[in-house]
């Protein structure tokens, strides 16, 4: 039994990691235990910023998930990376930090029933939050980058921002998209990402950010125990007291706040005996508070990629990749002086949020509910993301050397209306729940992948794009309806974005596990705190989202227990 602290929480990811920042930093000091299931994740070679791809392959830094087949995929069980250890999934991801639509914040202001995640709020925190590094990469101009001052921060923990220096291919890819008739954006985290941008990185100066650095340096009323993963939640009738971790108690007077993600936070609360009565009975875990919505509500953000080769004139991709001594030579420049071509290959990319014109009209989009048509038409939310200069050569099998010189675009399926279920397949609470996405199975989300994936295909045969490719890596064999989706069906991936699984929303309505507060509904004590509970998909690679959920939470709870 380890004595009491104030608050517990449970997860080391970004929501935990700025729930645990904000509580201990709080004027009155509170005792805060953070417990991390994997270890602390110290080697500064795993922050190498254009390895930022591979990190996840790192077993000891990765939950290992899959999902369940998935039927409309043809049946392929998806990669479903979860990041394991001090960091949680910031150390393992792919480094984009896009903060989605002021309209998102506005959305889930309105499903919750709270001013506090409206926008302007949004934004302060997350301009208390970072530090933004916006000197642009040499050779790029004000034309493709010039975020407002006003709209970022500039002495939070983690730093943010742009490289040093980019690949030779990156600006006429921009040109061309401008050419095609796409709007450049001068900064896709002002609020309104519609438009190309050059992508912010959390990064800076060659080296990945992660949600650690928000406990650096760690104050003396924090304690931080890694290798502590959280089997069940403690409680007294229907009060959470405490958490246990590997037989041990630890215990909260004041709350315990999980913030374990969308997919284990479930675990947790259903090995506690919350959530579907059904599935509890079935696997003989006494049923302390039945909340049907807890598992429910799975959703989350696919790709699939498009991949030509090109010029060898047009990029410099090959003479790197292609070469194993300059590989070697470039890590040891970047162990030694942070520089280097590590610092340049894979660090930054254009990112493009756009609307389908076309989809409105559709037959699938006019049978969504009328609250989500509106949403869906909301000026600063896209229909589709397109992103650049993914190094897709580390995850095609077989792929060529002679290939290198390539060009990667990936097309991003948004808005996914299908909803999926995490749900329990052992009473033992250290096996993993079934993950079902139950990607293309909504009509809506087959006519958006349709839709979206034709849209990058016309690009691709423009003029200023096609000028450069050579031949075709990977791409559909037509852009009929049935090439496309049987392409999405064969290639997509999940883009790691697992949200909704327990959904906030106002008390009383079916599909709701926990009130604006993080509250989990029926329970005293216990909140919850990260992607589970955000009740839309953001319009965004979800990283700063789950920061800003962590930072929601500690200031209610600041308030709550006056420690002002």
């Amino acid at each position: 039994m380890e004595s009491a602290y104030d608050f517990v929480v449970v997860g080391g990811g970004p929501a935990g990691c700025a729930l645990a920042y904000g509580l201990a930093h709080s004027p009155k000091n509170p005792k805060v235990l953070l417990l991390e299931a994997g270890g602390r994740n110290a080697d500064p070679n795993l922050r190498v910023d254009g390895q930022r791809w591979l990190t996840f392959t790192n077993k000891d830094l990765n939950w290992g998930y899959m999902t369940t087949p998935q039927v409309h995929c043809g049946n392929r069980e998806l990669d479903y990376s979860r990041g394991l250890g001090l960091g949680g999934s910031s150390a393992i991801n792919f480094g984009v930090f896009s903060i989605g639509a002021r309209d998102d914040y506005e959305e889930w202001a309105r499903i919750a029933g709270d001013d506090a995640f409206r926008w302007a709020p949004v934004q302060e925190r997350l301009k208390r939050l970072e530090t933004f590094h916006g000197a642009l990469p040499t050779g790029i101009g004000t034309k493709y980058a010039s975020p407002r001052t006003s709209d970022h921060g500039s002495s939070g923990p983690l730093h943010v921002g742009y490289p040093a220096e980019c690949e030779a291919d990156l600006v006429p890819l921009l040109d061309a998209f401008e050419q095609a008739g796409y709007p450049l954006n001068p900064d896709h985290n002002s609020g309104n990402p519609i438009g190309m941008s050059l992508l912010i990185s959390s990064a800076h100066k060659g080296q990945r950010s992660t949600a650690q650095d928000l406990l650096t340096p760690c104050p003396e009323n924090l304690t931080v125990l890694a290798e502590a993963p959280v089997q069940r939640v403690l409680l007294e009738g229907k009060r959470a007291i405490g958490v246990e971790a590997n037989g041990k108690a630890y215990l909260a007077s004041k709350q315990v706040i999980l913030a374990a993600g969308a997919l284990n936070t479930p675990r947790i609360l259903m090995h506690s005996g919350i959530g579907p009565k059904e599935q509890l009975e079935q696997y003989n875990i006494p049923v302390v508070h039945d909340v049907p919505a807890i598992g429910q509500g799975l959703r989350d953000h696919a790709f699939c990629p498009l991949v030509y080769t090109r010029t060898e004139a047009s990029t410099a991709r090959h003479g790197f990749y292609g070469n194993q001594a300059a590989m070697d030579a470039a890590l040891q420049e970047w162990k030694q002086h942070g520089t280097g071509p590590w610092t340049k290959f894979a660090t930054t990319m254009g990112i493009g949020f756009f609307k389908l014109e076309r989809l409105p009209s559709s037959d699938e989009f006019k049978s969504l509910p009328e609250e989500e048509q509106r949403y869906l038409n909301s000026e600063t939310v896209p229909h589709y993301e397109i992103f650049t200069h993914f190094p897709i050569h580390w995850f095609l099998p077989g792929f060529r050397n002679e290939d290198l010189n390539y060009s990667c675009l990936l097309v991003f399926l948004y808005n996914a209306q299908g909803r999926g279920t995490v749900t329990l397949q052992s009473s033992d609470p250290n096996v993993p729940l079934l993950f079902d996405p139950k990607f293309l199975e909504h009509p809506f989300d087959r006519r958006s992948a349709i839709e979206s994936l034709r849209e990058v295909l016309r690009f691709t045969r423009t003029e200023a794009y096609a000028k450069d490719t050579v031949s075709t890596l990977a791409a559909p064999k037509s852009d009929s309806d049935e090439d496309l989706l049987e392409y999405w069906a064969q290639t997509i991936g999940s883009s790691w974005h697992m949200t909704g699984t327990v959904k906030m929303g106002k008390p009383g309505d079916a599909d709701v596990a926990v009130d604006n507060d993080f509250r989990v509904v029926g329970v005293e004590g216990l909140r919850v705190a990260d992607m589970s509970v955000v009740p839309v998909l953001p319009s965004c690679h979800v990283q700063a989202v789950a920061y800003i959920t962590g930072a929601i939470c500690a200031e209610k709870l600041v308030k709550d227990y006056g420690l002002e």
